[in-house]
């Protein structure tokens, strides 16, 4: 069974994927949503949790970088929250402070366009949650 990492935005949730053995994390896309109405990111998570056989899924957990508990924390806390009673599946809360930052710096130094960086840097903060959640977990 796999693990799934979110990076969750007001507009859009970044996805990755674990290996089967919880080594490694894969993006996978960039889901379009309203944050007003969760249920319009639910159908296409249930279908990416059948197809990769999901048994756990991490969201990535902004606290503010003097530990608290900001209004986008909160916000990953109530969808945290939703995502684990529609689907019935464990939700990890993992603490994301840097990872866009992290990401974008990344994707700046292999010289990726403006335009092609929008486009994946959700994406690419999912894998650096999930990711890291993969190593403290080993």
């Amino acid at each position: 069974m796999k693990i799934l990492g979110l990076d969750v935005g007001e507009r859009t949730i970044g996805v990755a994927v674990s290996d089967a053995l919880h080594f490694t994390a894969q993006g996978l896309e960039t889901i379009k949503w309203d944050e007003s109405d969760y249920d319009t990111a639910v159908p296409r998570l249930e279908q990416i949790l059948k197809e990769y056989e999901i048994s756990k899924i991490v969201v990535g957990y902004p606290k503010n970088m003097n530990n608290t508990i900001g209004d986008r924390a909160k916000s990953s806390e109530t969808f945290a929250k939703h995502i684990e009673s529609t689907f019935n599946l464990p939700v990890v809360l993992w603490d994301e402070r840097l990872t866009t930052m992290a990401a974008e710096r990344v994707l700046l130094e292999a010289d990726v366009s403006r335009s092609k960086r929008k486009k994946v840097i959700d994406k690419m903060a999912a894998v650096m949650i999930l990711q890291s959640y993969l190593d403290a977990s080993h």
